[in-house]
């Protein structure tokens, strides 16, 4: 298989990437209305752990780590999904949806910098009109849709914003790693770092408050398993997966770029599972969301 079979691959990850990611934000409101977002998170990487454990456990993944190799990934993991899904899960407690859409916009505006000033990647000036198009393509569909900032929001704001920089930080600390280990390698990794810190601040907390009961009360709930499934398996590991798969094969800055599909996608979930309505400016939206996807990247 030649590099343009394999970019054409990576292309394809990096639309399924966006699908599932626009769906998880439907499951993270479900999740939440049961359990908080520590104990959420905790169980989220739980199901992910278990479920990247089996074909490791099986041979299937074979693990061929030093000290060096886990301390250079180390920073990675803590970026993407720890600090990602973390400052995503909290700060969506204090904002609505459409805010956070916005703000997760920012996300290939700063993969864009970080990449060109620490993996010298250069985009023309037709690329960068793309990703601008991108960003306002979805700046302008939730604007429409009467997103507000107000004062008290701002921790949740912040924290959003943070979750940006994180995956931005990810997608290019990611580049070169992807080149020295193989998507799966680093993904269990990641996922086991992220299943270790979260699942030890909830028992932490828990412990000091003794409510370990807590804990473990969320599990009786089908809605909670079904959230939990859903993003430990497809949102945490499949996504994971994916955009080291990506990142291994295509740019930085095109791979965040993506992130705006997802937004489309979790628009269009909306549409059809909560039966919101369809806006002459979803279409507008979507239009300049495609556009500037296919820009960056073909231009």
């Amino acid at each position: 298989m030649d590099d343009k079979e394999h970019k054409n691959i990576a292309y394809v990850a990096a639309v399924l990437y966006a699908f599932i990611i626009g769906f998880s934000f439907l499951f993270v409101k479900l999740a939440l209305t049961v359990s908080d977002p520590i104990d959420t998170l905790a169980h989220r990487f739980t199901a992910s752990f278990l479920a990247i454990l089996i074909p490791v456990l099986l041979g299937k993944i074979p693990l061929s780590f030093t000290t060096k190799d886990m301390i250079q990934i180390l920073p990675l993991a803590l970026l993407y999904p720890a600090l990602f899904f973390g400052f995503q899960i909290s700060g969506l407690v204090y904002t609505t949806s459409s805010e956070a859409g916005i703000i997760l916009a920012s996300t290939p505006v700063l993969t864009m910098f970080l990449a060109s000033y620490f993996l010298k990647e250069k985009n023309n000036y037709l690329q960068n009109i793309s990703l601008g198009l991108s960003v306002a393509g979805v700046i302008y569909i939730l604007a429409m849709k009467g997103a507000s900032f107000e004062t008290e929001q701002v921790l949740g704001t912040s924290l959003l914003f943070l979750s940006s920089l994180s995956f931005a930080g990810y997608s290019v600390l990611a580049r070169p790693l992807t080149q020295k280990f193989k998507p799966l390698e680093l993904t269990f990794i990641m996922l086991t770092i992220a299943f270790f810190t979260f699942n030890l601040l909830a028992l932490i907390r828990h412990g000091l408050n003794g409510t370990i009961n807590e804990y473990f009360h969320p599990l009786s709930e089908p809605i909670f398993l079904v959230s939990i499934l859903y993003l430990g398996i497809l949102s945490s590991l499949g996504t994971s997966w994916l955009s080291n798969y990506v990142l291994s094969k295509i740019e930085a800055s095109k791979m965040s770029v993506f992130g705006n599909l997802a937004t489309l996608i979790s628009m269009i979930a909306g549409v059809i599972f909560l039966q919101e309505q369809l806006e002459y400016y979803h279409i507008i939206g979507a239009i300049m969301i495609i556009a500037g996807i296919l820009g960056t990247n073909l231009l």
